[in-house]
């Protein structure tokens, strides 16, 4: 089909939401499952740990430098398709790759590329729903509710199947995130027409600005303090529940618990969203993660489990919608890229990445107990989360 066709035929919003469910139809098992996959590799938790911490560590460079180049680009779905499939590229090699050092580079590899879509995707449908008029969360709702798909999909699988499953899954869904990028997204541009096109120096030099604006920093970093917080969830809450004895399928409910209330939340919690404001939405979301992540570091029962997964609500679909909102807000149009892929590079890249890095080792050392130190983190992003509710109001 042409753009004029699908244009004729399906909204900006049904396109950009075909998209968050192909990428989160892959997430939704890379996310729980991927540990299960180096496990049955033969590596220990601090190898885990420490593979799944690299490219986080790494995003904030390889993101805004990604996003520069990104916007060199006339199309801002060209970039997007290129990445999804160096992210096929990455998966799909740790088939063949030899041990603990081979799966680190294929890893780092195709999580580079993979997680940098998220930022440049969000510049997308944050200007499409404000010139369309439908609520960003509809479409990243669809990407969720995929998510859940995927999760409970994989539960079931790995019960019949070898975890390598695992990868050829994921490896399918990046080759489909390309093609949905390079055929189906609306051709938005990167400038507006007639507007000129920044060369690289002032490209960078407007990464510099952000910078160096404290109020963009301190959004920044509390907006990673509270999704960093989720580290040792992301990595190890499917190793520590089969210790508990948690079947896979029942793990992979819970996980679809924990994003069914984040679809909801996006999806039906608008005008709500609207009126508190992203600064409180902020401040919801730390008190949240130092609520759930006390309680998960003592081991609660199986039936304690569901409400504690429902405050993803807030540790993360709050934290997520607020700080997407305060740094559209902070950051100049022609830097919208950039400023999207620092904060993504640090709220699910470096803080995330210090996070996964040193669950390891408290996975090995101290278990459940680990999940206090995320908790630590989340009582941080409170401090600062009530700290940029001062500065801004």
């Amino acid at each position: 089909m042409t753009d004029q066709t699908w244009a004729g035929r399906f909204s900006s919003q049904t396109r950009l939401g075909l998209f968050y469910v192909v990428s989160y139809l892959g997430t939704g098992v890379s996310l729980p499952f991927i540990a299960t996959y180096f496990r049955s590799r033969g590596l220990n938790g601090a190898e885990i740990g420490l593979i799944l911490a690299v490219p986080m560590l790494a995003r904030p460079f390889t993101g805004p430098v990604l996003a520069v180049w990104a916007d060199g680009f006339t199309l801002r779905r060209t970039p997007l398709a290129l990445l999804a499939l160096g992210a096929a590229a990455g998966y799909l090699a740790m088939l063949a790759a030899p041990g603990f050092w081979g799966l680190l580079a294929c890893w780092l590899v195709g999580m580079t590329f993979l997680t940098t879509l998220t930022p440049l995707i969000d510049v997308i449908t944050l200007r499409r729903s404000r010139l369309d008029g439908f609520n960003y969360g509809v479409p990243r709702g669809a990407g969720s509710a995929a998510f859940i798909v995927a999760n409970l999909a994989m539960g079931a699988i790995l019960a019949v199947m070898a975890p390598s499953v695992i990868v050829a899954w994921i490896t399918t869904a990046a080759i489909g995130v390309a093609v949905v990028s390079a055929l189906i997204l609306p051709p938005e541009r990167v400038h507006e027409a007639g507007a000129p096109q920044l060369g690289r120096a002032e490209r960078w030099k407007g990464l510099g600005g952000l910078l160096r604006d404290r109020t963009f920093v301190l959004a920044v970093i509390t907006a990673g303090l509270i999704q960093g917080a989720h580290a040792f969830y992301y990595g190890f809450s499917a190793l520590l529940w089969r210790h508990q004895g948690i079947s896979a399928p029942m793990i992979g409910v819970l996980w679809g618990v924990g994003v069914a209330v984040e679809v909801g939340f996006m999806w039906f919690a608008e005008p709500w969203r609207r009126k508190v404001g992203p600064e409180k939405l902020l401040v919801l979301g730390g008190a949240a993660a130092l609520l759930r992540w006390t309680a998960y570091a003592f081991a609660p029962p199986l039936w304690l489990l569901f409400p504690l997964q429902a405050l993803h609500a807030l540790t993360f679909a709050a934290s997520f919608m607020a700080s997407l909102r305060l740094i559209e807000r902070l950051a100049p149009p022609q830097s919208a890229s950039a400023a999207q892929a620092i904060n993504s590079a640090l709220s699910a890249g470096f803080v995330l990445g210090v996070g996964t890095l040193a669950a390891g080792p408290l996975f090995d050392a101290f278990g459940t107990r680990g999940y206090l130190a995320t908790a630590a983190m989340g009582g941080l992003g409170l401090i600062g989360a009530v700290k940029l509710s001062k500065r801004t109001r």
